[in-house]
């Protein structure tokens, strides 16, 4: 079921519809609770299971079965109550004095504006996932360089791959399943440049025994072997530049492997640093958040359920830390037996009793993640670039730029906006926001923890004043104009 932007009332609201999301919200539902669930994709499954019920893509050797898995979920929550608003926006969620919440989304319907509506819930579960790592390379923002995670959206909803010669670059699974899709659908890859550190592996030597007992084991070797035997795999590789033509397209890559320079003429350059959680609704929500040093990035305060520092708050899937699809789909189904004991419809015994199985099935999930999470971390040097190298997209900042400001005091991420203005542009920090806290710390030689992020405020989304205009008048926003009047 679909609707348009309404006031909805509702028990429990789950904003995402990945695999967390969707789980949370048809676990929810049959227990009882009254749920909606938001999504700003036209149809449920998120990144990672995007158009599963609508992809052109029928052969389903080339995307993999791991995909298709997501049709259950699909299939699982439009069999539940739970109630779905597709394509919609959420850009602003507030307490209410009954101690609920309102949630502002948006809707833009083909060939009209975005109309914007209201939902007024008692819990909230955030599934936003995850989103790519920046990896800001010189001349990463030529056309034709895209992040595999944009490549692999187009050829999920559109069946769209590149033609030309195209090079993978960078380090972390996606970038290995990507080639491995494209093999399948008969796209030729001309190398695949592996940004990795030569000797990562020893650094995950603690970690080994939980990975050879992990599902990642099997599924990794399978991969790496599929991919190897077809398409070139340069290691070590440091030093990657995008380079443009004089009409400023990209035109060829430069990199540096084994101590040589190699320069190579390309159509398509794919870039890809891993993921890291999707932080700006639960900044602006106030929750508390926690550098991680394993994976360098900041990730919000948790506890074994997914609640968050804030009442009624609770978190899903990547979103509470990177740990992937099987794991966030039980994540959402622990996250919505706690909301549903909140709710009032599970005592603390049968909650934990309904909580057991997915608690069981998200240990074997996560099994292997550290030694995964160590090898593939990302590089000091990509994530700390230096000169003309641009950082943030939005207002054009460069690393040298930023660096600079450091080096005259600024203190951090926010003072920064002061300076360069950077996090004040459309994404609003989404793809800075990292760089930036890792730059100020690098040169002023500080923890990243004690640089601090990013002050998120809502709207966490662009919205027009046609948008908020609008928004269906409540009591309290009605009061507000009688006293603004007076």
């Amino acid at each position: 079921m679909s609707e348009g932007p309404a006031t909805l009332v509702c028990e429990l609201l789950v904003i995402g519809a990945g695999p967390a999301g969707l789980a949370a919200a048809a676990r929810a539902a049959g227990l009882g609770v009254d749920t909606v669930l938001v999504d700003e994709q036209p149809a449920p499954g998120g990144q990672i299971y995007r158009a599963v019920g609508s992809t052109p893509v029928r052969d389903r050797a080339i995307l993999g079965e791991d995909y298709w898995h997501g049709l259950g979920l699909v299939e699982a929550f439009h069999k539940s109550s739970a109630r779905h608003v597709a394509g919609a926006m959420v850009w602003a969620v507030n307490r209410r004095e009954d101690g609920g919440f309102e949630v502002a989304y948006s809707i833009a319907a083909p060939g009209r504006d975005a109309q914007a509506g209201l939902l007024h819930c008692r819990h909230v579960i955030v599934a936003t996932g995850a989103q790519e790592r920046p990896f800001p390379v010189p001349g990463w923002t030529l056309p034709g360089v895209i992040t595999a995670g944009a490549a692999q959206i187009l050829l999920k909803t559109s069946a769209v791959v590149p033609t030309g010669t195209t090079v993978l670059a960078g380090g972390g699974p996606l970038l290995y399943l990507l080639a491995w899709q494209y093999l399948n659908a008969g796209v030729p890859i001309h190398a695949i440049l592996e940004t990795t550190p030569p000797g990562r592996w020893r650094q995950g030597l603690p970690f080994v025994w939980d990975f050879l007992r992990s599902p990642y084991l099997k599924k990794g070797l399978k991969l790496l072997r599929e991919v190897r035997a077809r398409i070139p795999i340069v290691t070590g590789v440091a030093a990657l530049e995008a380079l443009g033509d004089a009409r400023g397209q990209l035109a060829r890559v430069r990199y540096t492997a084994r101590g040589r320079t190699h320069d190579v003429a390309v159509d398509q350059l794919l870039l890809h640093q891993g993921v890291v959680p999707n932080t700006n609704l639960t900044r602006a929500l106030g929750a508390e958040h926690a550098w991680s040093d394993r994976q360098d990035c900041w990730e919000p305060v948790v506890d074994a359920w997914g609640a968050t520092s804030v009442p009624d708050v609770t978190l899903a899937g990547d979103g509470a830390g990177i740990a992937g699809a099987v794991a966030a789909e039980h994540r959402g189904r622990l996250a919505a037996v706690h909301a549903s004991a909140a709710l009032g419809r599970l005592d603390a015994r049968a909650r934990d009793r309904e909580a057991a199985p997915h608690r069981a099935a998200l240990a074997r999930a996560v099994r292997g993640r550290a030694f995964f999470e160590t090898l593939y971390r990302a590089p000091d040097a990509v994530r700390r670039p230096v000169g003309h190298t641009v950082v943030c997209r939005c207002e054009e900042a460069t690393a040298e730029q930023v660096r600079q400001a450091a080096r005259m005091g600024c203190q951090g991420p926010n003072q920064m906006k002061a300076f360069l203005r950077c996090g004040m542009g459309p994404c609003q920090g989404r793809f800075c926001g990292l760089t930036v806290t890792e730059l100020i710390a690098d040169e002023q030689g500080r923890h990243p923890r004690d640089v601090g992020a990013y002050r998120v405020r809502f709207p966490i989304k662009p919205v027009t004043l046609g948008e908020m205009a609008t928004l269906p008048q409540t009591e309290a926003s009605r009061a507000a104009v009688v006293r603004f009047r007076k």
